[in-house]
C-alpha cells in the first residue's frame, strides 16, 4: 500500500502520541499511589524508593538493547510489542503484595519493556518528519505532559476509592488495547524514505556504535549530560512531590497526585510548544540555537526550584510548579532533536538509546538520594535547592559547548549524510 507521507505523517504523530501518554502514564501511576502502597505494605521511605530505583536501573540497562533493535528490525513491531509488554506487565503490578514482587513488576517487566519503546518511537517519527521535526518532536511532547496529569489525578482517584491495585488493572488494561490499534494502522517509513536506507540496504549496526557517536561527539556528550541532569531532577519530582503535598499540605492521594503535576505540565504544554516552532524556525539559520534554547530553559527552571520548599503557601508553590514546568520545557523540546542533528541517521535509534541510558542510570539514583535526605531531615523541603543547583550547572554547560561545538558538529553530519 503506498503512504501518503504529507498525511500520513501526522497520523503516525498522532498513534505515538497517544502510546507516549500511555507510556508516561504508567510511570506516573505508581508516583501518585506510592503513600497508599508504602503504608499498606508497611515499608519505609527509602525502602518504597528502591522500586524507582530499579525501575530506572533496569531500564537503563535494557535501552541500549532496545535501540539495537529499533535500528536493526521493524520499528513498528518494536514499538507495538513493547507496550503490550509493559501493559501486561503494569496489570501483574496490582497483584504484588510485597517490596521483591514489586521490584519485579515494576523494573524486570515494565522497565524491560519500555526501553525498547523509547529509542524506536523516536527514530520513527524522525523518519517521518524531517522539515518539521522539531514540531512534531514538541507535539509528541504534550503527551508526556497530558499522561502524567490524568495518571496523578486519576491513579489518585482510583487508589482513594477502589485502592492502589485498581490503578494499576486499568492503565496497563488500557495499555493492551492501544497496542492492538497500533498493530493496525501504524506502519514503517517506506524504505524510500526511510533515513536508514543507503543504497537499497541498511548499513551494519553494532549495539556499540551509538555509544561510540554519542561519547565522541561533543554537542552529543553535552545533550546527554544535560539529560542526566535534567532526567535526575524530573525523576526525583515525580517520585517524591505528590507525597510532599500530602505530608506537607494535608492533601488526599487525588488532590496530590493531581496538583504535583497539573500545573507543571500544563505550563509545560504551552512552553514545549512555544520552544519546538522556535527551535526549527532559528536552527534553520542557526543550528546551535537548538541547545541555547535548552540551556536557557534549565537556568530559567532552576530558579524555580528552591522556593517550592519554603513556600508557605499553595499559590506559591503553584506558580513555582508552573514556572519550572514552562522552561522545562524549553530543554524538553529539542533533545532528540539536537541530538538527531549531530548524529548519523542510520544510529538515531542506538544514540538515543546510549543518551537515555546514561541519563536513566544517573536520575535512577534520585529517588533514594532524596529518600535519604527526607528521612535525615524530616521533609523534603531541604532538596529542593540542590536539584536547583544541578539544572544552573547543566544549564551553562550547554551554552557553552552550543558556542564552541554546535555548529561544527552539524556541519560534519551535513557534509556525510
Amino acid at each position: 500500500m503506498k503512504i501518503n507521507n504529507k498525511w500520513y505523517k501526522w497520523e503516525v504523530l498522532a498513534l505515538l502520541w497517544v502510546a507516549y501518554l500511555l507510556n508516561q502514564g504508567d510511570r506516573q501511576v505508581f508516583n501518585s499511589v506510592l503513600p497508599l502502597i508504602r503504608d499498606s505494605l508497611s515499608l519505609t521511605d527509602t525502602s518504597v524508593s528502591l522500586i524507582a530505583v530499579f525501575f530506572n536501573l533496569f531500564y537503563a540497562l535494557m535501552v541500549p538493547i532496545g535501540g539495537w533493535v529499533g535500528d536493526k528490525f521493524s520499528r513498528k513491531w518494536v514499538t507495538t510489542l513493547s507496550i503490550l509488554f509493559w501493559s501486561v506487565a503494569t496489570m501483574f503490578t496490582g497483584l504484588a503484595n510485597g517490596v521483591f514482587l514489586l521490584i519485579l513488576t515494576r523494573s524486570i517487566a515494565t522497565g524491560g519493556g519500555e526501553a525498547f519503546f523509547g529509542p524506536a518511537n523516536y527514530s520513527l517519527l524522525g523518519q517521518y518528519h524531517t522539515d518539521t521535526r522539531a514540531t512534531a518532536m514538541s507535539i509528541h511532547q504534550t503527551s508526556y505532559y497530558v499522561g502524567v496529569i490524568l495518571a496523578g489525578w486519576l491513579a489518585g482517584y482510583i487508589g482513594d476509592h477502589l485502592g492502589w491495585q485498581y490503578a494499576f488493572y486499568i492503565f496497563g488494561g488500557a495499555g493492551v488495547v492501544w497496542a492492538l490499534v497500533m498493530a493496525l494502522r501504524l506502519k514503517d517509513a517506506p524504505r524510500e524514505t526511510a533515513e536508514t536506507a543507503t543504497a537499497g540496504d541498511k548499513p551494519k549496526v553494532s549495539i556499540w556504535d551509538g555509544f561510540k557517536t554519542v561519547f565522541t561527539t561533543p554537542t552529543a556528550l553535552m545533550v546527554t549530560i544535560g539529560f542526566c541532569g535534567f532526567i535526575f531532577v524530573i525523576t526525583g519530582y515525580m517520585t517524591w512531590v505528590p507525597t510532599f503535598l500530602q505530608e506537607n499540605f494535608g492533601q488526599s492521594g487525588a488532590q496530590a497526585g493531581l496538583n504535583s503535576m497539573l500545573w507543571t505540565y500544563v505550563a509545560a504544554f504551552i512552553g514545549v510548544l512555544l520552544a519546538g516552532s522556535l527551535s526549527d524556525k532559528w536552527a534553520a539559520k542557526d543550528p546551535k540555537k537548538r541547545m541555547l534554547i535548552q540551556g536557557a530553559g534549565l537556568i530559567l527552571g532552576a530558579a524555580f526550584l528552591p522556593f517550592m520548599g519554603t513556600a508557605k503557601s499553595l499559590w506559591v508553590l503553584y506558580l513555582c510548579f508552573a514556572g519550572w514546568g514552562f522552561f522545562r520545557a524549553f530543554f524538553d523540546a529539542n533533545i532528540y532533536a539536537a541530538l538527531y542533528d549531530v548524529t548519523p541517521s542510520h544510529l538515531h535509534a542506538s544514540c538515543s538509546s546510549a543518551m537515555i541510558m546514561t541519563g536513566f542510570a544517573v536520575g535512577a539514583t534520585a529517588p533514594y538520594i532524596l529518600a535519604i535526605i527526607k528521612e535525615a531531615t524530616g521533609s523534603l523541603n531541604a532538596t529542593f535547592p540542590i536539584l536547583g543547583a544541578i539544572w544552573l550547572v547543566c544549564g551553562i554547560a550547554c551554552l557553552w559547548v552550543s558556542y564552541k561545538y554546535y555548529n561544527r558538529d552539524n556541519t560534519k553530519i551535513m557534509n556525510h549524510e
